[in-house]
Parts: structure tokens; C-alpha cells; sequence
């Protein structure tokens, strides 16, 4: 098993060459040069030529280099071929376009996430944001970079803000229903700003652009791949990221879905605020029974 930094070094030029190709599809003059699909699941949710070329890309490059015979793969567009655990002692859990309507629709709000799990926890992690040229990485117990295009690398950590009428929530402009609705409504917290992508709305937070996001299952729910790397990425910067009931999340258990209640946060607030929101969906479980 390689040191996880040598590994590092190794996936941060994967993740500028990820961001390049995605960028160069964001910037196609035709958008039919997407070649959008709707996938088969209760998401229905979009991929494009985009999400495919970066998938290969990344597991190409993971494969050649690392090989899978310490390492298992766990991507968004290649799951549904797998059955159940992986179960190699370490996991790669790969998502190459989190935000896939933001890049659809050209808000520049996407990301890559790539993630390294071990007993079902993150321990390496890479987040890029391909419009804003940065690089956000992390090894577990080492903190948490940001690297931009001209090579500069600088640590990066959460806000101190412990009041919360003044935390600020990154916020979906799609994912959204009625229960989350009524759950934002309520919190202390009522300064918002939208932001596309999970990995996007971690930037956020570890940028000090914001403090809270909250993510609330329906009838389908976000995956491994949206979390484990923004995950890891945030509680490295000083923040924290768990259900409701203040479990950790875990990955690579068999069921690709984060179900529940999830709050990434700052952490100055995140056990109140964790269970001022049970206290909220009681409320409004009570209203509409």
C-alpha cells in the first residue's frame, strides 16, 4: 500500500486533467454536444457525454497507475454494474460531475469529487471546482489545501462564527421540497446563498463564503459519491458532517444512499443546530399527519 501522500500526488494532476475536460465541454458552442440522457433511477437525474468522458478519465488514469488489486472502484456512472460491498480494504468512491444540472445549465456551480474510503471512512479526499481553477485536498489528521492553477497551495479553515443568527446556509436552487423548505424556514440560521453542487456548497464553507448546508432525504436520497470526499475535505478544515442524531456518515456499506438528515457545518453550532432540527421535523411530522 502506498503512502497516502505519495497518492496525493499522484491524484492532484488527475484532478486538473478532470477539470480540463469538463471545462472544455462547458465551453462547447453546442449544447447538443452534451448528449443529455436522463438515468433510469428515482433521481431521474441527468448525464451527459461529460459525466462519461471524465469517468473514464479518472478511473483510466486511478487504474494505471494504482491498479486493483489493493484498491476497489466506486463511481456514479459505473455503480450500478457492482453488487452490493466492495470489499477491498480501500475503496475509491468517485464522482467525475457533481452538479451535473448547474453544468447543464451553465451556472459554472460544478465539481469532481474523488475520495479514497477505508473501513467505510474517508481518508483521503479531492474536491475540484474546475470554473474557479482550485484544487481543495485533504489527508485524514493533516488538514485541509487549496492549490490554484499557477501551483500556489495554502491551508484553508472554517469560520469561527458561534452565533447562529449569523451562520450562514448554502443552499440548493434545485433539490429542494416542501419538509426542507419548512426545516430552513425554522432554523436560527436565515442568511442563505445559493450554490450548485455539494462540493461546491463545502467550498463554501471552508472558503468562509458560508457555514451551514443541510441535506434532507425524500424519495430518493444523495449518495456516497456527493459526500465522502466534501466530507473529509470540510472536517479537515476544522468543520463537521454528520446525521442528525450526530452519527458519523458512513460509506461503502452496500446501500449507496445517505438516508436522513445530514448537517455539514463550521462546528461551533452543529450539536444544537442538529437537534433543533429533529426538534423541526417532529413539528412538522405532527402538522401533516
Amino acid at each position: 500500500m502506498k503512502e497516502l501522500q505519495s497518492i496525493l500526488e499522484l491524484i492532484r494532476p488527475i484532478g486538473w486533467g478532470a477539470s480540463d475536460i469538463l471545462r472544455s465541454y462547458y465551453r462547447g458552442n453546442k449544447q447538443d454536444d452534451l448528449n443529455v440522457e436522463i438515468k433510469d433511477d428515482k433521481d431521474k437525474s441527468p448525464v451527459t457525454a461529460a459525466d462519461l468522458a471524465v469517468n473514464h478519465y479518472i478511473l483510466e488514469k486511478l487504474q494505471s497507475e494504482l491498479g486493483d488489486e489493493e484498491f476497489g472502484y466506486i463511481s456514479e456512472e459505473t455503480y450500478q454494474k457492482q453488487d452490493g460491498i466492495n470489499d477491498s480494504e480501500w475503496v475509491w468512491i468517485i464522482d467525475p460531475l457533481d452538479g451535473t444540472r448547474d453544468f447543464i445549465d451553465k451556472t459554472g456551480e460544478y465539481a469532481i469529487h474523488i475520495a479514497l474510503v477505508r473501513n467505510k471512512r474517508p481518508e483521503l479526499a479531492l474536491v475540484a471546482i474546475p470554473e474557479a481553477e482550485k484544487l481543495y485536498y485533504a489527508i485524514k489528521g493533516g488538514g485541509t489545501f487549496v492549490e490554484s492553477r499557477d501551483g500556489e497551495r495554502k491551508s484553508v479553515r472554517v469560520s469561527e462564527c458561534n452565533n447562529p443568527q449569523d451562520l450562514t446556509l448554502v443552499v440548493s436552487r434545485s433539490h429542494r421540497n416542501e419538509k426542507l423548505n419548512y426545516l430552513l424556514e425554522k432554523l436560527p440560521c436565515q442568511n442563505q446563498k445559493a450554490r450548485g453542487s455539494v462540493g461546491g456548497k463545502i467550498a463554501a464553507i471552508i472558503e468562509q463564503e458560508a457555514d451551514i448546508y443541510i441535506s434532507l432525504s425524500g424519495k430518493s436520497a444523495p449518495k456516497d459519491w456527493d459526500m465522502a470526499a466534501p466530507e473529509l475535505i470540510l472536517t479537515e478544515a476544522g468543520g463537521k458532517y454528520t446525521h442528525f442524531d450526530g452519527t458519523p456518515l458512513q460509506y461503502n456499506t452496500g446501500d449507496i444512499n445517505q438516508w436522513g438528515g445530514l448537517l455539514a457545518s463550521n462546528g461551533k453550532c452543529h450539536e444544537m443546530l442538529c437537534k433543533e432540527a429533529e426538534r423541526i421535523l417532529e413539528e412538522f411530522a405532527a402538522i401533516n399527519a
